[in-house]
C-alpha cells in the first residue's frame, strides 16, 4: 500500500492531488496495493493474493518479461492472435540465442564437445555424466514427495476454494504457490508472514555479527560515512581482529529491493581483493540482497528465507574477506571452483537452524518478546 501511494505521488502532476496523496493515511489491510515483478513483491503475491485472476496476470507478466511475448499473446488461442511481436520493454530472446550459439562455437574451438564439458573443466564435478547422475538421484528422491504435496494442495483447493476450483483437474501454475502455502498453514498451523515481526533487519545483523565474532574472532563495526555509497540504503562495515584490533576487511551491504534500478536476486562481489602485488591488504566486499524494505514507521521485517539469504551471502563475503592468501589469483574466492565456492555460504546458512543463534536475534520488533517456541 505504501509503494502504491509513493508510485502515485511520483507520477502525479497536479500539485493539489499530490498534497492530498502525501497526507493520506496508508492502510495496508485495505489497500490499494502495488504489485511489481521484483522478487519480494512477486513471491508474496503468488503465495498470498486470493484473487486468482490477479495471480494469473502477475505470473504471466513475470514469465514473459523481456521476451517477444506479452501475457496477452501467450494466452491467445487463435492463430491470428499468435503472431509474434515484441512485448513491452526489452526482448532478450535473440540475445540468449546468440549466447548459446557463441558458447557452442567457443567450446568446439577449445576441443570440447559442448559448453557443459567446457564449464566443468574448471569445477569439482568430474564430467557431464556425473552431474546427470546426481540430478537423477535427486529427482528419484524428490519427485514422489513433490507429487504427494501437489496432490494434497490440489485436494485442499477443491475442498475449500469455491466454485472456480470445483471443476479443475489440476492446479494452474499461478495456483500452486498459493495453495501450497495454504497447505503449510493448515499442516503446521504457521503462516510464514507471521515470522516477519521477529526478524527485523537490524536485530538480525546484530545477531549475525555476534556469531561471526564468536566463531571467527573478528568484530563487525558499523562505519557509515567512511566510504562513498551509491544509494542511501547502502551500509558500510569494517571487520577488526578481536585480539590484535587490526582492521582486516570491510564490506558494503545493500539489503533492500529497488525494482527501478536494481536487478533481482542476491550476490556477493569483490570490490577489492587481497593482493601483495597491488598493495591491497584489506579486502572489501559487496553484499547485495533484495529483501523487504522498511514501510512507513516499520523497519525492514524479513521473511525467514530472506534471513537465510543474508547469512548465505555473508558466507561468501567472509571467504573473500578473511582470506590469508596474499597472492591475488588465489586469495578469497579466486581460484576456487564454482561448485566448491558454495561451501562457506551453506555453512553460514546452517546457523539459521541453530536455536541459540536464532534466539540471539529473533525478537518481536515492537515488544521485544522472543520468537515463540512452537514457531521455531
Amino acid at each position: 500500500a505504501q509503494a502504491y501511494r509513493q508510485h502515485a505521488i511520483e507520477g502525479c502532476e497536479d500539485e493539489e492531488e499530490k498534497e492530498r496523496l502525501e497526507g493520506a493515511e496508508v492502510d495496508a489491510a485495505k489497500g490499494p496495493w502495488r504489485i511489481t515483478l521484483d522478487g519480494p513483491s512477486y513471491v508474496a503475491a503468488m503465495q498470498h493474493v486470493p484473487d486468482r485472476d490477479v495471480r494469473k496476470e502477475v505470473y504471466l507478466g513475470y514469465l514473459t518479461r523481456a521476451s517477444e511475448f506479452t501475457a496477452e499473446k501467450l494466452e491467445a488461442k487463435d492463430d491470428d492472435k499468435k503472431e509474434k511481436k515484441d512485448g513491452p520493454g526489452k526482448n532478450n530472446v535473440p540475445i540468449i540465442s546468440e549466447i548459446l550459439k557463441l558458447r557452442k562455437e567457443m567450446s568446439g574451438l577449445l576441443g570440447f564437445d559442448n559448453f557443459a564439458e567446457q564449464s566443468l573443466a574448471s569445477k569439482m564435478a568430474p564430467d557431464v555424466e556425473a552431474v546427470a547422475n546426481l540430478s537423477n538421484l535427486i529427482l528419484e528422491k524428490a519427485l514422489p514427495a513433490a507429487e504427494k504435496e501437489l496432490a494434497a494442495a490440489t485436494s485442499l483447493a477443491l475442498d475449500v476454494g469455491g466454485d472456480q476450483y470445483s471443476n479443475l483437474e489440476k492446479l494452474s501454475p499461478w495456483d500452486t504457490s498459493f495453495w501450497v502455502e495454504r497447505l503449510k498453514e493448515k499442516t503446521f498451523d504457521l503462516k510464514e508472514e507471521e515470522l516477519r515481526p521477529y526478524f527485523a533487519l537490524d536485530a538480525v545483523l546484530t545477531g549475525m555479527f555476534g556469531l561471526i565474532e564468536r566463531i571467527f574472532g573478528v568484530e563487525v563495526r558499523a562505519a557509515n560515512g567512511k566510504a562513498e555509497v551509491w544509494h542511501p540504503d547502502v551500509q558500510f562495515f569494517e571487520l577488526y581482529d578481536t585480539e590484535s584490533e587490526e582492521h582486516v576487511a570491510s564490506f558494503f551491504l545493500d539489503p533492500y529491493s529497488r525494482p527501478a534500478d536494481k536487478r533481482g536476486g542476491a550476490w556477493m562481489a569483490d570490490c577489492l581483493g587481497k593482493s601483495d602485488a597491488l598493495g591491497i591488504d584489506v579486502p572489501v566486499a559487496y553484499l547485495t540482497c533484495n529483501g523487504s524494505p522498511p514501510v512507513g514507521d516499520k523497519p525492514s521485517l524479513m521473511t525467514f528465507r530472506e534471513v537465510e539469504t543474508l547469512f548465505h551471502e555473508t558466507g561468501h563475503g567472509l571467504q573473500h574477506m578473511l582470506t590469508r592468501a596474499s597472492v591475488g589469483d588465489v586469495a578469497g574466492i579466486n581460484g576456487v571452483e564454482w561448485d566448491a565456492v558454495e561451501l562457506p555460504s551453506q555453512f553460514m546458512e546452517n546457523w539459521c537452524y541453530d536455536k541459540p543463534t536464532v534466539y540471539g536475534f529473533a525478537k518481536h520488533y515492537e515488544t521485544g518478546e522472543p520468537l515463540p517456541e512452537e514457531m521455531f
